[in-house]
């Protein structure tokens, strides 16, 4: 049997991840293929024929069969790029996803000068880190209940060069949290607990469920943050949560009830609304829509 070249591998493995039901097989394959070969994508374009040593022959084809049983590729390469840097991810924290990127975008024009940020939820350190890199005066603290998901926040600040800036704290939601704060972001569990097991098993089988489990409605998490967020929220500050799809009325009045009161809203690539940006009820500057929506709390408004 002639050795294998890199298109055979390829073109075998795009095969193989078509027929297990990924749903990007080509470009799984190739990510895969670089891996395991140290070759860039050029490599893979310019030289198709070049010859594959067994060594690596094997190590991609034990790839290939654990993204064949659905591992994420990013638990195997043992990274993630997320809003263009690379972060570290492991088991025991949720794997970043560009839904999240739309929440940076979302809350970077927020962000004062010598911002300080709370990430409630932290995990992997995505959005915490990635709103340091993106603005060098800002400082943060990160916040999670496990302390495994700590250390790899730690690693990703470590990598990306915001370590000084950023502080790390083992607990749930506002616990051991003091001080207040220009920004709280958090990216919380909100799958309701009786659908997890109906969800992907790229997801499923691979995420932790305490990043994915929100409750019996998915909604608990997003109460004990508004419940918090008025002890921690600087007067003129803003609170921003990524959420699931169809549950952002429910999310409004979540934290309506709590005196925070919607002042932007945010689309992923998708068209579904992601984020949702609240504020102190006296530094919002109401729609018409708006009006309608918090006519109950402001009925003068």
């Amino acid at each position: 049997m002639p050795p294998d070249t890199l298109k055979s591998a390829l073109d075998r493995a795009t095969q193989r991840l078509a027929s297990s039901g990924c749903e990007t097989p080509g470009l799984d394959a190739r990510l895969l293929l670089q891996q395991a070969s140290g070759l860039s994508r050029e490599d893979l374009i310019l030289e198709p024929e070049r010859q594959l040593s067994p060594t690596t022959v094997d190590s991609f084809e034990a790839m290939v069969a654990r993204r064949a049983a659905r591992e994420p590729v990013s638990r195997i390469l043992g990274e993630r790029e997320f809003y263009g840097r690379r972060f570290t991810v492991t088991p025991d924290v949720l794997d970043p996803r560009a839904d999240t990127e739309t929440l940076i975008d979302a809350v970077l024009p927020l962000m004062p000068p010598r911002a300080r940020i709370l990430d409630l939820g932290t995990g992997s350190g995505a959005i915490a880190v990635t709103l340091l890199a993106e603005r060098p005066d800002a400082t943060a603290v990160a916040v999670d209940v496990s302390a495994n998901a700590l250390a790899v926040a730690e690693v990703n600040a470590v990598r990306l060069g915001v370590k000084k800036r950023l502080t790390l704290v083992e607990g749930s939601w506002f616990d051991n949290v003091t001080g207040r704060f220009d920004l709280i972001v958090s990216n919380p569990p909100y799958i309701p607990a009786g659908d997890v097991a109906a969800l992907a098993p790229d997801v499923r089988d691979f995420d932790p469920h305490l990043a994915l489990d929100g409750g019996n409605d998915g909604l608990w998490p997003y109460r004990a943050i508004a419940a918090g967020a008025a002890g921690h929220l600087a007067g003129d500050g803003a609170i921003a949560v990524e959420i699931g799809v169809g549950q952002e009325y429910d999310i409004i009045d979540i934290f309506s009830s709590c005196e925070l009161v919607l002042a932007a809203r945010a689309k992923d690539l998708g068209g579904h609304v992601r984020s949702l940006t609240f504020q102190p009820a006296e530094n919002v500057a109401f729609t018409r829509l708006e009006k309608k929506t918090f006519g109950k709390l402001h009925p003068s408004g």
